[in-house]
């Protein structure tokens, strides 16, 4: 689910000697000391860390991690709604601006960087595949809006690559994220055919709708996929309750 695992950012303007770090990830002491290792290694120190959303392969380590840089985390929702959207941070001269990107979760940020137009976009956006819309937190509704809000930064050439939160690099920022659009819409299009196909009863909604949607996909995956047709269903008014 996490690909080779969670990308935790390093970012500074050249010849800098503040550090904004951008998801910790896991509460990992080794992972923690080879990121300090890192940024010691360019004479810096770390100023600043934001998390792009709650989820503790991304946030777990984000106590520990302040604790051990004496740096202000930064984060969206779960009590923490100290980032507004548009806010554009300066930390010794790199400019990051705050796009919220609701849908993954409801906390879900991403960071753009105007001047070099990349994009960071936590689990939003993957390098690989496609990402999950974890139900009930998170919500499809928001997450068609966020791809919409996606399309335009990417379209306008405000965002020409992208950083993920797993996976590698992605240099087509507007050719992903209008994938990223076409695929929810068709895979929403497959559960509304799905649902008009199965009969009343016979079992969980979303169990026999991942059945029928995902047959080809491995199974491993599908408790995953079910969040995505929960979230789905509830969309599609399909949900009881």
């Amino acid at each position: 689910m996490t690909l080779e695992g969670t990308n935790t950012w390093v970012l500074l303007e050249p010849g800098s000697s503040q550090a904004v770090v951008v998801d910790p990830g896991p509460l990992d002491e080794a992972h923690l000391a080879t990121v300090l290792d890192h940024v010691a290694g360019r004479d810096a120190r770390v100023a600043l860390t934001l998390l792009t959303h709650g989820h503790a392969d991304h946030a777990e380590s984000a106590d520990r991690w302040a604790r051990l840089t004496g740096a202000p985390v930064r984060r969206c929702g779960r009590g923490h709604d100290d980032l507004r959207e548009g806010e554009h941070l300066d930390v010794d001269g790199l400019e990051v601006l705050v796009v919220p990107t609701p849908g993954h979760t409801a906390d879900s940020l991403s960071f753009l960087l105007p001047s070099e137009q990349v994009l960071l976009t936590g689990d939003t956006v993957l390098g690989r595949g496609t990402t999950v819309v974890a139900y009930p937190d998170g919500d499809l509704t928001s997450y068609l809006e966020s791809l919409e809000r996606l399309r335009t930064l990417t379209g306008s050439g405000a965002a020409s690559s992208i950083a993920p939160g797993h996976g590698p690099v992605v240099p087509d920022a507007a050719g992903v994220v209008e994938h990223y659009w076409r695929h929810r819409h068709e895979r929403l299009a497959q559960v509304r055919d799905a649902v008009a196909r199965l009969q009343p009863g016979g079992g969980d909604l979303a169990d026999r709708v991942v059945e029928l949607v995902y047959a080809d996909t491995p199974r491993a995956v599908w408790p995953a996929a079910r969040l995505s047709v929960l979230a789905q269903l509830h969309y599609l008014g399909a949900l009881d309750g």
